[in-house]
């Protein structure tokens, strides 16, 4: 499926790696080609309408930087990867597939399509040569801001803000189809996500989900709280264990409950509002996570763009206020977030939908040869500035692996 969705120009290939998150209706679920789209400039109120117009699939994302369009902000760092800020496509292919079935659903001959997808030629995964990675900050840079972030936070300007840093390596050529492939198998994660809009590629291993829809019923899954495993048994049991019991992980978890709460309630029927879970810890491959679910019941006639509207962007990625801390971001981060930390999914023909939350990706534009990694942390009054850069490093682990990478910070101070 994989090799035969890369000949497209426009494709997005989901995959939750059989992960049992709220009971998924496939493994694997793949659109390609354009019967219609929607891009920037046209913003979330076109999104409404292009959704109700189309009875069929829809894939897409929506970029950080559609913050703008909801509170009024706006973004001045450099941008080098340059998603669209909103791209939606009806698809001319859709493959469902899971363990004993592939379904497909084309404008085209069915028959004719899974033919062509059997006698695809298999490439043998690449391991990359090497990407040379940079930081935008030095250890000493990142560590100072976090200070700078801190008095913001003993001011009263806000509580917690998610922080975020850019890896990147220029004039670099890979295959990002390879890359995908071997971040999957080193680093299997349920919201994962192979996207391309032309010359822009998104590879995401993404554990967090940012909004289901199903029926009348809306569901978020906000993260906050990441201890590192072990190979050893009983330090890996403990650090779970730890993990549960941390005061500031659950100060974090539990402030972007409460910001998902009131954002749903927005949109929601009174007193609908709930939480499923509360400081669950669950198993990734590099990591534990500390994972809450929410859910409500969707207030009649409710739709996609409302939604957005109501809970875009994610609180586990910005902070609280959520308005002060985005200028806050756009103040001291040093690279446009566009695609990062934003959301791809998709919208089925009934209008229930699926999006993540994109982190633990690479961002590459195979135009200008830019490939781009960003990772943050929560700062709170009571993070440790190295603690939090540590956690940076330990979020772009798995693609560092996959990349066969090194790194080193501005001014040739090595991280």
């Amino acid at each position: 499926m994989l090799e035969w969705l890369n000949r497209f120009s426009i494709f997005c290939f989901l995959d939750n790696h059989k992960y049992d998150f709220l009971s998924p209706s496939f493994e694997c679920l793949a659109g390609a080609g354009t019967v219609s789209m929607l891009s920037s400039p046209l913003g979330l109120a076109d999104l409404h309408q292009f959704t109700n117009h189309q009875d069929d699939w829809i894939f897409g994302h929506l970029s950080y930087d559609l913050k703008n369009q909801i509170e009024d902000l706006s973004s001045h760092n450099e941008d080098h990867v340059q998603f669209p800020d909103i791209f939606f496509f009806v698809p001319e292919v859709v493959l469902i597939l899971n363990e004993s079935e592939l379904k497909i659903g084309a404008f085209g001959n069915a028959d004719e399509l899974f033919s062509q997808i059997n006698s695809t030629h298999l490439v043998n995964k690449v391991n990359s040569a090497g990407v040379h990675l940079k930081s935008r900050f030095s250890r000493e840079e990142y560590l100072t801001t976090v200070k700078e972030l801190q008095e913001h936070i003993h001011r009263g300007d806000c509580y917690e803000i998610n922080f975020c840093q850019e890896f990147y390596s220029k004039d670099i050529h890979i295959n990002p189809l390879d890359i995908y492939k071997n971040l999957g198998d080193f680093s299997p994660n349920p919201f994962a996500a192979f996207y391309k809009v032309r010359e822009q590629y998104l590879v995401c291993a993404s554990p967090e989900r940012f909004l289901k829809k199903t029926g009348n019923k809306i569901y978020s899954q906000p993260m906050k709280g990441t201890s590192k495993r072990t190979l050893n048994v009983t330090p890996d049991d403990t650090a779970k264990h730890e993990l549960f019991l941390s005061e500031k992980d659950r100060a974090e978890n539990v402030m972007v409950v409460d910001m998902v709460r009131n954002d749903l309630s927005k949109v929601c029927e009174k007193s609908s509002v709930s939480v499923n879970e509360l400081f669950g810890v669950y198993s990734f491959p590099q990591v534990y996570q500390m994972i809450s679910t929410v859910s409500g019941t969707l207030l009649p006639g409710k739709n996609i763009s409302e939604i957005i509207q109501a809970t875009f962007p994610m609180g586990s990625m910005t902070g609280a206020p959520k308005k002060r801390v985005m200028e806050l971001i756009e103040k001291y981060e040093r690279t446009k977030r566009g695609l990062f930390s934003g959301s791809v999914g998709y919208i089925s023909p009934g209008g229930d939908f699926d999006f993540n939350v994109i982190i633990r990706s690479i961002l590459f534009n195979a135009g200008t040869n830019y490939l781009s990694i960003q990772a943050g942390s929560a700062i709170t009054i009571k993070s440790d500035p190295v603690q939090e850069f540590e956690e940076c490093l330990l979020k772009i682990e798995a693609m560092r692996e996959v990349l066969g990478g090194f790194w080193q910070g501005r001014h040739n101070n090595a991280i």
